[in-house]
């Protein structure tokens, strides 16, 4: 069995005596190329200072090559290959970019991502099924294109978009709408083009709002699904989709796992 040329196991770290990451796990075997994606403060930075020696873990191992570095100083660490080189927040922009930069947040609320998207170098449009959440969007975060649509028929035409973003939006989906919706994102993502997403671990049962939540109170209720790793990737693979990267952060509390991935749509010519 080939040693992983890093691995991760059990690592705990954070700032003071609040833990910011806990109990992570990580392999990446010789010749592999490993990304990790998500949501700012979810200690994306805090793990690749533990793993380089810039801070030190409260627990677990880090094996580089199969050498213990967990605790060493980052001088050392990087005489065995490991450097932290701190970069912006644009993966999923850069990647797409390549591609071309007409991009759509599907789902997009109150348009929040879109400023952000723009920041990036991207051209982004939001879409979202509630025409009163579209007004907010429009109020909230002007200056950007928004339409009113389902996600299983989208306002776009085929392959016009670089990039999609659905950003926690694609848990709403019922059982009979998930084929397709996922077969709708990729007519509408150009081949080579990339989709991100966020999404919550689950065995697909439908989740209701928790009494005494913010939008329970509100008087509003809908199901949500929280899905598992494997059956978001079969989708993406049924509907023509190559995995990039998957990541997850930990359960914490009644709150379950996170689960994100970026997925390239097959087809293009060249390297990825």
């Amino acid at each position: 069995m080939t040693t992983p040329i890093l691995a991760v196991t059990d690592l705990w770290a954070g700032y003071g005596r609040a833990p910011v990451i806990r109990g992570l796990e990580v392999a990446v075997a010789p010749g592999e190329v490993a990304v990790m994606i998500g949501p700012n403060g979810h200690g994306k930075t805090t793990f690749l200072r533990a793993v380089s020696g810039l801070l030190k873990p409260s627990r677990g191992e880090v094996l580089l090559d199969g050498e213990p570095v967990q605790g060493r100083v980052p001088e050392y660490v990087s005489r065995l290959g490991l450097v932290h080189v701190p970069q912006g927040d644009g993966l999923f922009a850069e990647m797409t970019r390549a591609v071309g930069v007409e991009v759509a947040d599907v789902g997009c609320g109150t348009g929040r991502l879109l400023p952000h998207l723009a920041g990036l170098g991207l051209s982004p449009r939001g879409v979202d099924l509630s025409p009163r959440m579209v007004e907010v969007a429009q109020r909230e975060n002007p200056g950007f294109g928004y339409e009113v649509a389902d996600l299983r028929e989208l306002p776009f035409e085929d392959g016009a978009l670089a990039g999609v973003v659905c950003w926690f939006s694609l848990i709403f989906l019922a059982p009979d709408a998930r084929g397709p919706a996922f077969a709708e994102l990729a007519r509408v993502v150009k081949p080579g083009g990339y989709l991100v997403t966020g999404f919550k671990h689950g065995d697909g049962t439908p989740h209701r709002n928790a009494p005494g939540s913010v939008v329970e109170k509100l008087g509003i209720d809908f199901d949500r699904y929280w899905l598992s790793a494997r059956e978001m990737e079969e989708r993406f693979a049924a509907a023509g989709f190559d995995p990039v990267f998957q990541g997850n952060t930990p359960a914490e509390g009644a709150e379950p796992a996170y689960g994100y991935m970026l997925v390239r749509r097959a087809g293009a010519t060249g390297g990825a």
